[in-house]
């Protein structure tokens, strides 16, 4: 099962901007702590999500932050394309819903706004992988 959304600028439908609600009522492009520390259980009974999430950010993200990241513990990782100011976030979350496991991840940046400078995201994507 594969979920993503290109934020672009425009207005989601109410319809498309629903389905990103997470649980505690936040989009989960604007991200949600309480997600991002529920993400981290292990509860086998909630499905295991692949999430990437692009975004751009006022200033850079310091190289040290960028391989930092990597030591976290829930594998997340931080890269930066070929772009300036635009990065792509990776990690995995056990979650009921996409919009949850991204909300977590994205959540992992507001919890640790050290990393960097205000941002937006531009795109989000979950993936249930199948052989779970």
């Amino acid at each position: 099962m594969v979920e993503a959304a290109k934020l672009d600028g425009r207005e989601q439908s109410a319809a498309e901007a629903a389905r990103w609600i997470c649980p505690h009522g936040r989009h989960a492009a604007a991200g949600c702590g309480a997600c991002y520390h529920a993400g981290g259980g292990e509860d086998p009974e909630l499905p295991l999500w692949d999430v990437t999430v692009w975004f751009s950010s006022a200033a850079a993200v310091p190289v040290r932050a960028l391989k930092d990241i990597r030591r976290h513990g829930r594998g997340y990782t931080l890269g930066q394309p070929s772009t300036p100011l635009v990065y792509l976030l990776t990690g995995q979350g056990r979650a009921a819903t996409a919009a949850e496991a991204v909300a977590g991840l994205v959540g992992f940046l507001l919890v640790n706004e050290h990393i960097t400078a205000p941002f937006t995201v531009t795109e989000i994507r979950a993936v249930r992988p199948a052989y779970l």
